[in-house]
């Protein structure tokens, strides 16, 4: 039976089991063997992460030809404006080429946990929320999309790769699906 695991990485954890210097690793959370994450996440980034020991099932979810969709919650520097949506709505010109384009729309702040460290506050500047949905994945993508349209991400938590929600998947934990 092919193992699916869903988890809600922290802020700060990086995608492998491999022990870092620096930062947490998968290992420190997943204790199931021979599974692999399927995508990455960077350790700045939060949110959903799926892992499976199946080679065919991780090529189907990570492959670009599959154009899965990816569905983040970002907050942004600033109030973003209609303009910026609608750039990233149609597609953008960057440095390695065109991105699809992309569904997003400005949300109110989403109840999520707090983040270690917190993301940081200026009194003077606000900070607003979208939802962000990509069919692709480019390195650093989403910071990428939002930092060219004027509006640098601050936070960024991904909740959704296809059909797999992160749901109420509680910080730092897992589920197990069979599929």
């Amino acid at each position: 039976m092919t193992k699916l695991i869903l988890f809600n990485k922290p802020f700060g954890v990086i995608t492998q089991f491999t022990p870092h210097e620096k930062h947490k690793c998968l290992a420190e959370f997943i204790t199931i063997k021979d599974i692999y994450p399927a995508g990455r996440l960077d350790h700045d980034s939060e949110g959903l992460l799926l892992l499976t020991d199946d080679g065919k099932l991780q090529d189907q979810i990570t492959s670009p030809k599959n154009k899965m969709p990816k569905t983040y919650l970002v907050q942004v520097d600033n109030d973003i404006t209609e303009e910026a949506i609608e750039k990233l709505r149609a597609g953008l010109s960057l440095k390695d080429g065109m991105t699809r384009p992309a569904d997003c729309k400005k949300i109110d702040e989403p109840e999520l946990w707090e983040r270690v460290p917190p993301v940081r506050f200026r009194k003077a500047i606000p900070t607003s929320w979208i939802e962000l949905t990509i069919r692709e994945g480019k390195n650093r993508q989403v910071r990428r999309m939002t930092a060219a349209v004027g509006f640098p991400t601050l936070r960024l938590v991904r909740v959704k790769i296809g059909p797999y929600e992160l749901a109420d998947l509680a910080l730092g934990s897992f589920r197990e699906l069979e599929v």
